[in-house]
């Protein structure tokens, strides 16, 4: 999935997104810190093609987008939005295809903005950027090319603290920028940084009131953080192969920020520093138990502000929770099967 899987709801609840061949499922808390609900389907009966997007807004709904398939050899793009996680999700509604019609052309990525407008975006088939937004009024605007070329799949969508959303991603040999300049504007395309990143690592996450941050692993399997208008900062050795997961948090009374990664042992690593502070340094603390080569990590912080991890397998459906201690330092307490 592309995006936070593990959300915490308006309601305090968490819930987590799980994908099937043609589904997503949604799993919650009863109540906080409580037992889970069984998996139920969101959206109604529609089949889906995998690799969901999810964001989430301010309002903490959680806006879902995906690929379905239309005519043979063709598909199409739907949103819903669900606003609790215990209520049902909205009916899959359809957005259209970037290019009028053809097959999918990427992993969508989703950004909300503080106005409550999802903002879609997905490579299209000339190798650039596509965007689709919601109207503040309901319904959508048309579809807009944001230019780029080259894209590479797996799009980094982000909303920083003053609600504008930012894009990142990958090209050969660098990473674009797009930002909004106001919000409702159409995002520009800001910066392009030479940079030897792999394809699929890319992480965004708002640091601070004018800036967002952009985690990636480089070619020499360095994990890098880079804020636009500067320079990348090789932050430590990546723990493992995929995108690091990332969240702002509070330990032991510092503003942080906590990565998690599924290690080349299989285990989750842990590393956290003081946010927008690499050169404070990082480094990886491994937990957990031994995971498939295809688990997933996400991170939230539920509404007592500690922090939650969640991993998850799709072809063995098993889904593992760990929340930090109520004591200095982040220690966690024992992975549990929900």
């Amino acid at each position: 999935m592309n995006g936070d899987w593990l959300i915490r709801g308006r309601d305090g609840r968490l819930s987590v997104y799980l994908p099937t061949d043609d589904a997503v499922l949604c799993r919650a808390e009863r109540g906080p810190g409580g037992p889970w609900t069984p998996p139920h389907k969101i959206g109604g009966d529609q089949k889906l093609h995998s690799s969901p997007a999810i964001g989430q807004g301010s309002d903490s709904y959680a806006h879902l987008v995906s690929w379905r398939p239309t005519v043979p050899g063709e598909s199409g793009l739907v949103h819903s939005t669900h606003y609790r996680p215990r209520l049902a999700a909205l009916d899959w509604s359809p957005l259209g295809h970037p290019d009028g019609k053809g097959p999918g052309t990427g992993t969508p990525a989703v950004a909300v903005d503080a106005e409550g407008r999802a903002h879609v975006f997905v490579r299209n088939k000339g190798g650039g950027v596509s965007m689709l937004a919601q109207k503040e009024k309901g319904g959508w605007d048309p579809w807009r090319d944001l230019k780029g070329r080259d894209v590479q799949d797996e799009l980094a969508a982000v909303t920083g603290e003053s609600g504008r959303v930012e894009l990142y991603a990958a090209v050969p040999g660098g990473i674009l920028h797009w930002r909004q300049e106001e919000p409702g504007a159409q995002p520009a395309l800001e910066e392009a940084m030479e940079a030897p990143v792999r394809a699929g690592t890319l992480r965004a996450l708002a640091t601070s009131a004018d800036a967002t941050t952009l985690f990636y692993t480089d070619d020499s399997g360095d994990l890098c953080a880079w804020r636009p208008g500067g320079k990348p900062v090789a932050l430590l050795p990546s723990a493992g192969p995929g995108p690091v997961c990332a969240v702002r948090c509070e330990l032991d009374g510092h503003d942080c920020t906590l990565l998690a990664q599924r290690s080349a042992s299989g285990r989750v690593a842990f590393a956290a520093y003081p946010t927008e502070q690499e050169s404070a340094g990082a480094w990886w603390t491994e937990s957990g138990p031994q995971l498939p080569l295809d688990a997933e990590v996400s991170l939230a912080v539920d509404e007592e502000g500690r922090v939650v991890a969640a991993t998850l397998s799709p072809s063995t459906g098993q889904l593992l929770l760990t929340r930090r201690k109520d004591e200095p330092g982040l220690a966690l307490e024992a992975w549990r099967q929900v």
